[in-house]
This record gives C-alpha cells, sequence and structure tokens, in this order.
C-alpha cells in the first residue's frame, strides 16, 4: 500500500491568537505522517538511527488552501511518490472532518550515512520495499 492515513488533533499550543495553526506547525504534522508510513512498513526511524542512517528532508513544498484550528481532528495522507539510489519522495495532504482539503505538501528525503552525512543507498530491506511500491 503506497499511502497511510494517521489522525491527529490541533493542540492549542499549535495555534496563533485567533486559534489559527501557526504554519511551522504543518511539518510536525506531515513528519508524524512519514513516520507512520514506514513503521507501516516495518521500519523506524529509531531502527534507522540505531544502524546510523538518516533520513533528513532536502526539498519541502506546502500549499495551503484553508487553516486548521484548534481542537480540529486532522487526517494526515501520507503517499509514497518515487524514489531514486539514495533519495525517497512523498506527497501529502491535511484533510478536515468536513473532508476539505487543508493544505497539500511534498517532501525529498536523502538517506545519510550519520558519522560521515554523505548520502548513501538505503539498506537492502528499504530499497526492496521501495521497489515495491513503484510497482
Amino acid at each position: 500500500m503506497k499511502e497511510h492515513q494517521i489522525e491527529v488533533r490541533v493542540r492549542y499550543s499549535e495555534t496563533d491568537q485567533m486559534g489559527v495553526v501557526y504554519h511551522g506547525n504543518y511539518i510536525p504534522y506531515f513528519e508524524i505522517g512519514r513516520v507512520e508510513w514506514l513503521r507501516n512498513k516495518g521500519v523506524s526511524y529509531k531502527s534507522l538511527e540505531e544502524n546510523g542512517i538518516a533520513l533528513p528532508i532536502v526539498s519541502m513544498t506546502l500549499n495551503f488552501k484553508k487553516p486548521a484550528r484548534y481542537d480540529d481532528l486532522l487526517l494526515v495522507k501520507t503517499k509514497f511518490k518515487k524514489h531514486s539510489s539514495v533519495k525517497i519522495e512523498f506527497d501529502c495532504e491535511i484533510w478536515s472532518e468536513q473532508n476539505e482539503l487543508l493544505t497539500t505538501a511534498h517532501f525529498i528525503l536523502v538517506f545519510v550515512d550519520l558519522k560521515t552525512g554523505r548520502p548513501i543507498l538505503p539498506p537492502n530491506h528499504i530499497k526492496s520495499l521501495l521497489e515495491e511500491m513503484e510497482e
């Protein structure tokens, strides 16, 4: 399955004075989606880091359509788009309980060796998983 969904409730601390989610707080929502997408495939960020691998964002594009507000229950959809030798790409969306599209995003992440900081190939089991997703 290329797509994973998870619900996130907007907390008061994530909003501005008007009760609207501050734009910088969308990034952690999308991170929750990507982390859980990987976990759902049997890969945890923690295990990657324990094996000396990081997966930093090298590019992101966010498009805000409508605001999320305090106490809204959001649906974060994370969809695997593609991968190359060291990169993985995701398209993401945040939907309201009323089924309104609030925000879209595109992320490119790179597998990096924690010791050297240089891009590396993903472990074979992850490479196989990503290749399956593209079929």
